[in-house]
């Protein structure tokens, strides 16, 4: 099988060496064993903005609703003793948070939803362990898994390409369809 090259780029951001040889795949300093893959392919990996603002809604009413529970404590000061009270200085002080932690809340559903898709090669083994790189090129990654799956059924083959490194938190992203299975036969289900 032919070696893929690498494609054209603009100043890659982390860049890591994906290459077979002598029977094992090393993804940087990631080792794959060849016969312990079970799967390797290609999918966009896309943030979950929905999740992102279904989120900082439900944390800033949680953060409104602890806003007014903490700030309980200091109403009857505030009330009976005027805007001079030290009660006024601590609902003012709760407030603060409140707000400090809303705008932490807003930051972080901001990156989600600011964040761009990644296409993704994804090497499964047969244990719990899976790597992930990137490139700009859906095709290129394509290209890849036809490399790794030949490189499967034929030890003698070896090649070494450059692709990225995925950093993104997992948590914002896709990792393509869940399939739950709990017992029992004639199990469907696919969750989106």
């Amino acid at each position: 099988m032919p070696d893929v090259p690498p494609p054209a780029r603009t100043a890659p951001p982390t860049p890591v060496e994906l290459r077979v040889s002598e029977r094992i795949l090393w993804i940087g300093s990631a080792v794959y064993p060849l016969q312990n893959i079970a799967r390797v392919y290609t999918f966009t990996m896309r943030p979950r903005r929905k999740e992102a603002v279904l989120r900082f809604l439900r944390y800033a009413a949680g953060t409104l609703v602890v806003g007014f529970i903490a700030m309980l404590p200091g109403l009857p000061s505030l009330t009976f003793q005027g805007a001079d009270s030290g009660g006024a200085s601590y609902v003012a002080w709760v407030w603060f948070l409140a707000l400090a932690a809303a705008v932490y809340f807003f930051i972080d559903m901001m990156s989600v939803l600011t964040a761009q898709p990644h296409y993704v090669l994804a090497v499964e083994t047969s244990g719990a362990s899976t790597g992930l790189v990137t490139s700009r090129d859906a095709r290129y990654l394509d290209q890849l898994v036809g490399q790794i799956s030949y490189a499967i059924d034929h030890p003698d083959t070896e090649f070494r390409v450059t692709v990225e490194r995925l950093t993104v938190s997992p948590n914002h992203y896709y990792f393509g369809d869940n399939v739950n299975m709990y017992g029992g036969n004639g199990n469907v289900g696919i969750t989106r």
